[in-house]
C-alpha cells in the first residue's frame, strides 16, 4: 500500500535517508515499499539494499513535478519498466521540456494520478488512479467496484514526524528562496504525509476493501530483479575477453622494451605476475580502455599524468599510462590490485584544463554516449549555509544572520523564538548526517557500462553539456559501476603551455616523460636542495618549501618521502619531525628487529608508505600479499571495529607467535601499524606527485622564463599572481604592461620581452579585447591612438581603462596627454552590431595644444593597482617609507633567538588551531629583496595583532631556527599604507 515513498534525495523535499524510511517499515511491519522521489533516482540502489536487508520487498519508481505541480508517479513492473522510467525522465532532464499532462505508455510501468485529475473511463491499460486517505470522501456516490482494477491507495510517506513536517515546510521555502509565510499549500506536503500503520490504512478503507486489494496485486507484479556488486563496467574493449588478454599482453611487452630494454628477466617475470591477477579478476579491459585514452591524448600531443594507487603496477607503466616505475621503488602491485579485491583498480588520469574536456568528448564518442555519463556527486547542507539558508527563510536581515554566524547562537531567555527555531532545525538537519542539498558533477569520474546506461539510473545535463548520472561514486559501487578518473589540474596547465612556449620561443622540443634524466640532473637538484621551486607543482607552498629545507632534500627518493609526509594526519601524529630527526642523523636510528631494518632502512625504520604496512606484514608477520593490503585498508578504517578486523589481527599475532618473533616487538609493530595506517600515504601516489614536481622543476631551471609565462597563464599555483610576476621578473626578461600592438589576451613572451595579457586587465570586456586582436591579425598593427579609436570604436570608459594601463605606451605621448585627446576621438555607440570597414586613407594624429600635465613617478604604479591588482614594477618602489632601518630576510641567520624588526609585504596566510582550539596563523612576507620571511603568530599575537588583508607590515620578534628552516615568532606587527611617511607624500 506504501506506493509513494520519498526519502531526503527528493531534494528539498523529502527529510528522511533511505535507511530511516526502510527501518520505519520494517518497525510497522510493512513487506512491500515502494521508492518514488520527485524527478530523481539517486539513491535507488541504498534503498534495494536496505530493503533486502529487512526482508521488505522493494519496488522503484518516480514521482515527476513540473517544478511545484505534482503530474503523475511511474512505478517500474520490472527492469525493462526501470530502464524505461530513466530514459523518460532523463530526456526531460536533458531536454528541460515540460512534461506531457498523461505519461505514454512506457513498457514495464504503470502510471498513477490523483484522483479526479482522469476521468477513470479515459485510463489506459497503463494509468491508474491514486485515492488518499483523507480523499476517501471523494468516492461517494462513485461505483468504483466498476472501476476496481484502476484504483489504488497512494499515501504520499514523506517526513518521520510532525517535526520534520516543519523542516519540510522549511526545505520547500529554501527552495523557492522565498519566506515561509509566504508558503502556498500546493508546493508542500501535508502534516499526514507520515506512515500510517498498515492496520490503520485498512481502517480508512474499509468501505473499499477491493481498493486495498488492488494495490497489493498491483505491487505484487512489480519486482526489482538488480544483484547488487555485480560488475558491469564494460566488460570488453575489442569483442572478447580471450582477445583483451592477447591485446594486453603485447602492450606490456612492447612497453617492457621501451622502459628497460628487451633482455629484463625481472621486469618479464613481474609483468607474467601481474597479467595472471589481471586475467583472473578479469580487469583487462579497465586497463585497455585506460590505455586508449592515453593513447588518443598522445596522439593529440596533449600532456597528461597518470596518478594513484595504479602507480604500483609494470603493466600500467608499460602501457604508459603512469610514469613511475615500480622496480626502482619496489612497490608493490598487491597494493594495487589483489585477489581479494572485489572493485577495479583505479587510475587517476590528469590533463591540462584546456584538453580535459577533448578527453571526455573522445571517451562518450568512443564507447557511445548511451553507455556514458559522467559520475554525480551530491552536494550536502553546510552548517553555515543551512542557518543562512534558514535565516532567509525566517525573515531575518543578512547582519543578524552574519552575527550568528560569528558568534554562535548566544540565545537569552528573553529573545524571539526564531533563533531557536533555526538553531533547532539545524541541529535537526545534522543529526541526518550528509542531508543532500543538490546534484553535481564528480571530479573526474566517468562511468561506461555494458548495458545502457539508463538500466542503472536517469541522468541529467549540466551546463558542461556532457550527460551526468543521477548516482555519487557509493551509489555506483553498489551496483557495480566503477569510474575511470579523468582529472584536470592546473599544474599540468603549467607544463603543457610551458612546452609549447619553449618550442615556440627557443625552438627546442622537450621529451616531458624523460623523467629518469631529470632526476639525475646537477643543475635540477641544485635548485630543488635550494629550493627554488616556486610555481612548481606540489612543492612550492611554505610548508613543503619549509620541509625540503629541512630535509636538504635533493634527490628522488628524499622528494617521494617527502610528498607522503608532508600530509596533515602524518604531521600531526609527529612521524614528520621524527622522520627529519632520522633522515639528518641515520646513525642514531634504532631499529625494532633485523627484518624492520631491512624493510625500513630506505625510511630509517618509520613507515612512511601504507606499502610500508604491506612489507611489514608480509615479511616480519609472514602474512600473504593479498592478506596484508586487507590489513592496509582494515587499519585505514574501513573494516575497523568489525569481526573481519578482529580476524586480521588474531592473525597476525599468531603468525608472529609461530614464527617466533618477540612478543613484546609484534606488539609494537602493532601499535605502529595501528597509528600510522589510518593516514598513511600510498608511495605511488607519493612517486606521481615527485614525477610531476621533477617535470615542472626541469622546466623552471632550464627555461624558467617561459615557465613562468605558463604558470602565469593558467591561474593556478598556491599563490596568486603578483607573486609569479614578480618571480617571472628574477628570469631577467623585460616585463611590459599591456599594450595594443604586442599583447595577446593571455601573457605572451617573445624573446625576452614579456607583454602582459589583456585577460588581467581589471573591468576590460573580453569581447572587446578579442575584436582587438582579431582586428590586428587582419589588418596589422595599430597606428596610433586616432587609427585605433577609428578601426575599434572603443566606448569611453573601455579606453580610458586601455590609456591607463599603458596601453598606447608606443605613440611617445604621456597617458594625460591620451586621456585628452581620446574626448575628442570616442563615438559613443553600441559596437556590437558594426561591421568593419576599412578607410582608404588612414585617419591624421589629432593635432591640438596640449597642456604641459604634471606626471609623477608613482602614477602608474597606482594606475596598475588598480586595473591589474599589483604593479609590474617591486611595491618596495612604490612605498614611500624610510626602509634603511629594516633587517632583511638574509641576515637573520645572525640574529638566532634575537628580537629583531623587518619590513614585509604579505604573500599568503595559514590560519589553523592550537591543541586547544584557538586560532593561530603562519604568514610568508616577502622583502625588499624578494626574500621570503616565513612568519609563526601564536594566539595571544593574533589577537592583539590581526591580519588586516594584503600590503605592507612592519613585523617584530624572535629568529628561531629549526635545522635550516629560519622563521619569525611575531610579538608586534603594524600595517602600513604606500604613503606612511608625510615626508614622502
Amino acid at each position: 500500500m506504501y506506493l509513494n515513498c520519498k526519502t531526503f534525495f527528493s531534494l528539498r523535499y523529502g527529510t528522511m535517508p533511505a535507511s530511516m524510511l526502510v527501518e520505519k517499515a520494517a518497525q510497522l511491519g510493512i513487506t512491500t515499499l515502494a521508492l518514488t522521489n520527485i524527478n530523481i533516482t539517486s539513491d535507488a540502489w541504498e534503498f534495494v539494499e536496505q530493503c533486502r536487508q529487512h526482508l521488505i520487498k522493494p519496488v522503484l519508481g518516480v514521482e515527476c513535478h513540473q517544478q511545484t505541480t505534482f503530474r503523475y508517479i511511474l512505478l517500474a513492473r520490472n527492469q525493462e519498466g526501470w530502464y524505461q522510467i530513466n530514459l523518460f525522465l532523463s530526456e526531460y532532464l536533458h531536454s528541460g521540456h515540460p512534461f506531457p499532462d498523461r505519461a505514454p505508455a512506457l513498457p514495464g510501468t504503470y502510471a498513477i494520478y490523483t484522483w479526479g485529475s482522469l476521468a477513470p473511463e479515459i485510463l489506459l491499460p497503463h494509468e491508474l488512479l491514486g485515492i488518499k486517505p483523507r480523499d476517501i470522501n471523494k468516492l461517494f456516490r462513485v461505483d468504483t467496484l466498476s472501476i476496481r482494477h484502476k484504483l489504488v491507495v497512494m499515501h504520499p510517506v514523506t517526513f518521520q514526524d510532525n517535526e520534520h513536517f516543519e523542516l519540510h515546510r522549511i526545505l520547500r521555502a529554501i527552495d523557492q528562496n522565498i519566506l515561509i509565510s509566504q508558503l502556498e499549500p500546493h508546493t508542500t506536503g501535508t502534516i499526514h504525509d507520515q506512515f500510517i500503520h498498515p492496520a490503520k490504512m485498512v481502517e480508512h478503507f474499509e468501505q473499499y476493501p477491493h481498493i486495498v486489494e488492488n494495490t497489493l496485486s498491483i505491487l505484487e507484479t512489480c519486482t526489482v530483479d538488480m544483484e547488487m556488486n555485480v560488475p558491469r563496467n564494460r566488460k570488453y574493449f575489442l569483442g572478447s575477453v580471450e582477445e583483451d588478454r592477447q591485446k594486453l599482453r603485447e602492450l606490456a611487452y612492447e612497453g617492457m622494451e621501451y622502459r628497460y630494454g628487451k633482455d629484463n628477466p625481472e621486469s618479464a617475470r613481474r609483468i607474467e605476475r601481474e597479467l595472471k591477477i589481471i586475467a583472473q579478476l578479469e580487469f583487462e579491459a579497465y586497463f585497455l580502455i585506460s590505455w586508449d585514452i592515453i593513447r588518443y591524448a598522445q596522439e593529440r600531443g596533449f600532456f597528461y599524468v597518470g596518478r594513484g594507487s595504479g602507480a604500483n603496477s609494470i603493466v600500467a607503466y608499460c602501457l604508459k599510462i603512469t610514469d613511475v616505475d615500480p622496480i626502482e621503488l619496489d612497490l608493490f602491485f598487491e597494493r594495487f590490485l589483489n585477489p581479494y579485491r572485489t572493485s577495479p583498480p583505479d587510475f587517476d588520469i590528469d590533463f591540462s584544463w584546456r584538453d580535459r574536456d577533448e578527453i571526455i568528448q573522445y571517451v562518450f564518442d568512443k564507447y557511445g554516449r548511451e553507455y556514458t555519463a559522467l559520475l554525480g556527486t551530491v552536494t550536502t547542507f553546510q552548517t553555515n549555509a543551512i542557518v543562512r539558508e534558514m535565516g532567509k527563510v525566517y525573515g531575518l536581515p543578512k547582519k543578524e544572520i552574519d552575527k550568528i554566524l560569528e558568534n554562535g547562537f548566544n540565545i537569552q531567555l528573553n529573545e524571539d523564538n526564531i533563533q531557536r527555531k533555526i538553531l533547532h532545525f539545524s541541529k535537526l538537519m545534522d543529526q541526518e548526517k550528509s542531508f543532500p542539498n543538490h546534484l553535481s558533477i564528480h571530479a573526474g569520474g566517468i562511468l561506461i557500462s555494458d548495458e545502457p546506461i539508463h538500466h542503472y539510473c536517469t541522468t541529467y545535463l549540466p551546463p558542461k553539456g556532457f550527460s551526468t548520472a543521477q548516482l555519487d561514486m557509493w551509489q555506483a559501487e553498489r551496483i557495480g559501476l566503477y569510474k575511470f578518473d579523468i582529472l584536470s589540474q592546473r599544474g599540468l596547465g603549467h607544463i603543457r603551455d610551458a612546452i609549447d612556449l619553449i618550442r615556440e620561443n627557443k625552438q627546442v622540443d622537450i621529451d616531458i616523460h624523460n623523467v629518469k634524466a631529470f632526476t639525475i640532473d646537477t643543475k635540477v637538484r641544485e635548485n630543488l636542495k635550494k629550493v627554488n621551486t616556486i610555481g612548481c607543482f606540489y612543492i612550492e607552498s611554505p610548508a613543503m618549501r619549509q620541509l625540503l629545507q629541512k630535509l636538504e632534500c635533493d634527490n628522488y627518493l628524499a622528494l617521494v618521502a617527502a610528498s607522503s609526509i608532508i600530509r596533515p594526519g602524518v604531521a600531526q601524529s609527529g612521524m614528520m619531525k621524527q622522520y627529519i630527526q632520522s633522515y639528518r642523523n641515520p646513525a642514531s636510528v634504532t631499529y625494532l628487529h633485523p627484518i624492520i631494518e631491512d624493510l625500513l632502512k630506505e625510511t630509517f625504520g618509520i613507515m612512511v608508505y601504507q606499502e610500508d604496512v604491506i612489507k611489514v606484514a608480509h615479511q616480519y608477520a609472514n602474512m600473504e600479499l593479498a592478506d596484508a593490503d586487507t590489513l592496509r585498508r582494515a587499519m585505514a578504517g574501513k573494516y575497523r571495529g568489525t569481526k573481519e578486523f578482529e580476524q586480521i589481527q588474531e592473525r597476525f599475532f599468531a603468525n608472529c607467535a609461530r614464527l617466533g618473533r618477540p612478543y613484546e616487538v609484534s606488539v609494537e609493530v602493532w601499535r605502529q601499524i595501528a597509528s600510522f595506517a589510518n593516514f598513511s600515504f600510498s608511495k605511488a601516489h607519493s612517486a606521481s606527485f615527485a614525477v610531476e614536481s621533477y617535470q615542472s622543476l626541469y622546466l623552471k631551471t632550464y627555461f624558467p622564463a617561459e615557465f613562468m609565462v605558463a604558470v602565469i597563464n593558467n591561474f593556478g599555483g598556491f599563490y596568486n599572481r603578483e607573486l609569479y610576476f614578480q618571480e617571472l621578473k628574477k628570469t631577467g626578461i623585460r616585463l611590459h604592461p599591456p599594450c595594443i600592438n604586442n599583447s595577446d589576451y593571455s601573457t605572451n613572451i617573445k624573446g625576452e620581452d614579456v607583454y602582459v595579457g589583456f585577460i588581467h586587465i581589471e573591468g576590460l570586456e573580453q569581447a572587446l579585447a578579442e575584436r582587438i586582436l582579431e582586428e590586428r591579425r587582419q589588418y596589422g598593427p595599430y597606428l596610433h591612438l586616432e587609427d585605433f579609436c577609428a578601426r575599434i570604436a572603443p566606448g569611453a570608459e573601455q579606453l580610458e581603462l586601455l590609456i591607463r594601463i599603458g596601453c598606447f605606451h608606443f605613440t611617445g605621448h604621456t597617458k594625460k596627454q591620451l586621456l585628452w585627446k581620446s574626448s575628442l576621438l570616442v563615438r559613443q555607440k553600441d559596437t556590437s552590431t558594426s561591421s568593419h570597414t576599412m578607410s582608404l586613407f588612414s585617419p591624421a594624429p589629432v593635432n591640438c595644444e596640449l597642456p604641459e600635465l604634471a606626471y609623477h613617478m608613482h602614477e602608474d604604479a597606482f594606475d596598475e593597482i588598480d586595473l591589474l591588482g599589483f604593479p609590474l614594477i617591486s611595491p618596495f618602489e612604490v612605498l614611500s617609507h624610510d626602509q634603511s632601518a629594516y633587517i632583511p630576510a638574509r641576515s637573520f641567520n645572525k640574529y638566532i633567538h634575537l628580537p629583531v624588526t623587518t619590513l614585509g609585504y604579505l604573500v599568503t596566510t595559514k590560519f589553523m588551531r592550537t591543541s586547544r582550539g584557538e586560532p593561530m596563523c603562519f604568514g610568508t612576507f616577502l622583502d625588499r629583496e624578494g626574500h621570503f620571511i616565513d612568519t609563526v603568530h601564536f594566539p595571544d599575537s593574533l589577537r592583539q595583532y590581526p591580519f588586516q588583508k594584503g600590503g605592507f607590515y612592519i613585523l617584530q620578534g624572535k629568529v628561531v631556527a629549526e635545522y635550516s628552516v629560519i622563521t619569525l615568532e611575531i610579538s608586534q606587527m603594524r600595517k602600513i599604507g604606500y604613503f606612511e611617511d608625510k615626508k614622502f607624500r
